[in-house]
């Protein structure tokens, strides 16, 4: 795979940067502010970082793992009640896993062909 040409990726990097920012115009608090910032910063930059080593399959696993995070966040915080923060977590974390869960078969199987074999006998 080259560099820099899945778009998955790219859409993660977006959704990331969209829910960083999203604190900027939507009503939070302080908890949800650092939670979307720092989830968000860190789906960015795995993002990123898939476009940059594309057969990174620890950062494509990294990346599904924040955004099931980002997804259950609202929850786990107690943040529901802020309804236009909450929607930004749900809706940029299950972009975030649909996009990493549909990249991913891709990246297993190009990987496939570059495992080590044993030494034969």
């Amino acid at each position: 795979m080259k560099t820099w040409t899945k778009w998955q990726n790219w859409v993660a990097v977006a959704a990331g940067l969209y829910a960083a920012l999203a604190t900027i115009w939507t009503t939070t608090d302080g908890k949800t502010t650092t939670t979307l910032i720092v989830l968000g910063v860190l789906i960015a930059i795995a993002g990123l970082m898939n476009l940059f080593a594309p057969r990174m399959r620890s950062m494509e696993g990294a990346q599904g793992i924040l955004g099931i995070l980002l997804f259950i966040s609202p929850w786990v915080l107690a943040f529901t009640g802020l309804t236009g923060i909450a929607i930004t977590a749900f809706v940029c974390g299950a972009v975030t896993i649909i996009v990493t869960a549909w990249v991913l078969p891709a990246v297993m199987k190009t990987d496939e062909g570059h495992h080590h074999r044993p030494a034969a006998a």
